[in-house]
């Protein structure tokens, strides 16, 4: 049986230990980082399952690591941040990250977030395919990455993909914002929307999509979302 890895990154060696005493526990394989530096080395060798970030690293911003990670890696993302302002939680979300837990928290609670987070990414890799095509564009959810006519590759993050799933499981549905938040799960309200509108954004620009005009990704204001192209799976 696969154990799931579990890399965490805390400049504090009390937060590490008992973050990994708790996953160890639970059944998840774990390595700690107290830098960035060393962390990213150990990236290149391996890709964990889940990425535990604090964002209050010595040697690296955490906010642009977040991103990077989301950009490279299918690895699920949980911030792990003392900084409970709405601003770096939103910022957080729209970087990349799939989850943002505020210290101090129960290590239970942790462990209940890696597993639904897990067990949603299992099923949906389980029960859907990883290929569509549409519009000139194919979208490969194995790589992250989208593929133009001309072969050019656009690189999209786990979040963005999730995002951009929905829609093309969805084509000429309207997809509203309640949707969206039962289906991706976060807490409903204004850093979720704010975190949606920024996903939707940066897809229709990696879409090539004109911003006052959108051929694709419809806004039906007041309502939710249309993916207006025809999508083919395999």
């Amino acid at each position: 049986m696969h154990q799931p890895h579990v890399a965490i990154l805390d400049d504090e060696a009390e937060i590490r230990r008992m973050l990994a005493d708790a996953l160890t526990d639970a059944g998840f394989r774990t390595t700690t980082y107290a830098r960035a530096t060393e962390f990213e080395a150990a990236l290149k060798r391996t890709t964990p399952d889940v990425c535990l970030v604090d964002l209050g690293l010595p040697d690296r911003d955490g906010l642009a690591l977040v991103h990077r990670l989301a950009l490279e890696s299918g690895a699920t993302i949980i911030i792990i941040s003392g900084r409970s302002n709405v601003y770096d939680r939103v910022t957080g979300l729209e970087l990349g990250a799939d989850d943002y837990i505020i210290k101090p928290f129960e290590p239970a609670e942790v462990v209940a977030r890696i597993r639904a987070r897990l067990r949603k990414t299992r099923n949906a890799s389980e029960q859907a395919p990883m290929v569509a095509s549409f519009n000139g564009w194919q979208a490969h959810f194995d790589r992250y990455v989208l593929v133009a006519e001309d072969g050019t590759e656009v690189a999209f993050s786990h979040a963005e993909g999730e995002v951009l799933r929905l829609f093309l499981d969805a084509p000429k549905r309207l997809v509203s914002r309640a949707q969206m938040q039962e289906t991706l799960g976060g807490a409903a309200g204004e850093s979720f929307d704010r975190a949606m509108d920024v996903r939707i954004s940066r897809l229709r620009t990696k879409l090539g999509e004109d911003p006052r005009n959108p051929r694709l990704i419809k806004t039906i204001y007041g309502a939710g979302y249309i993916f207006l192209g025809d999508v083919s799976w395999s």
